[in-house]
């Protein structure tokens, strides 16, 4: 990262310490001698890639409803709105805000990164963690229901609605799992190798919904079986859910500054917001009962 220019006299040394102390994320030397966090993550001050800029990365194309029409920039989409919602918490407005095209495997690579955070539905895992910083998590993965359009059951509105349906899993998932204890249908669900064997069994009608996480679903409907719908998605209620990050260079100085915005706007119901407006009701996925 470039450190900030600073032009003083020498006679100001002890100045320009102080001023220096105040536009980085500064640390204090635990009990061990290891950093122990940030004191200060001055708004507009840190130290990105471009001074007064905050660059963040995603990839292309930008997928619906992360993003809408491929364009990161518009603030539309839940991933779009995050970025600029974390922007805002860290003292940046929406005209200092630059994007950059990152493929999904570049953001997680080990090396320097083109990027001041990044964020592509990347989960949050130990491995990743061995090449890239993470901030703490902005989205937990939530599990969803899809169905044909022409299903009686592309309707549900609750789990007991879904009783009777002949339902479908990929195994030893999550999915699964949410199938036996929340929705406990009536009949034995199918179980499938693959997802991809759920959804052949969707599309050809041998079951007449399937579960799988809400990405996974989005993307079924987007792109692959136009023809099915979200039915909605369970509230996530185990606390060990499967997180989304913002992803930094390892040992970013920005990384503690970014995990303490996200924490705010979790706090103050922000991301249940953006969550709720682009994930729950722009694409009519409404948390089933």
């Amino acid at each position: 990262m470039r450190p900030t220019a600073r032009g003083l006299l020498p006679a100001l040394l002890a100045l320009t310490v102080a001023a220096a102390t105040g536009c980085a994320p500064q640390e204090e030397p635990s009990a061990g001698g290891t950093p122990a966090g940030p004191t200060a993550c001055v708004a507009g001050g840190l130290d990105t890639r471009t001074e007064g800029k905050l660059t963040v990365g995603t990839d292309k194309p930008a997928y619906a409803p992360w993003f809408q029409d491929d364009d990161p920039a518009n603030g539309k989409g839940f991933e779009s709105a995050v970025a600029y919602a974390v922007a805002k918490a860290l003292g940046y407005g929406r005209d200092d805000v630059v994007w950059q095209t990152v493929p999904f495997n570049n953001s997680v690579a080990p090396g320097a990164k083109n990027f001041d955070f990044d964020l592509n539905q990347i989960s949050i895992s130990d491995e990743r963690k061995r090449a890239v910083d993470f901030s703490s998590g902005y989205y937990a993965v939530r599990q969803a229901v899809v169905a044909l359009k022409s299903s009686p059951y592309a309707g549900a509105r609750s789990a007991g609605e879904l009783k009777g349906a002949r339902l479908g899993a990929q195994v030893g998932t999550t999915s699964l799992d949410t199938v036996d204890e929340i929705i406990k249908p009536e009949r034995r669900p199918a179980v499938f190798q693959k997802n991809d064997l759920a959804k052949s069994a969707l599309r050809n009608g041998q079951v007449d919904a399937i579960v799988v996480d809400l990405p996974t679903a989005f993307y079924i409907t987007s792109a692959e079986i136009p023809e099915a719908k979200v039915v909605g998605q369970f509230a996530d209620s185990s606390g060990a859910a499967e997180q989304f990050g913002l992803a930094l260079d390892k040992g970013s100085a920005l990384t503690p500054c970014v995990t303490r915005a996200v924490d705010t706007l979790r706090a103050d119901g922000t991301l249940a917001a953006l969550e709720k407006r682009w994930l729950a009701d722009a694409v009519d996925a409404p948390v089933l009962t």
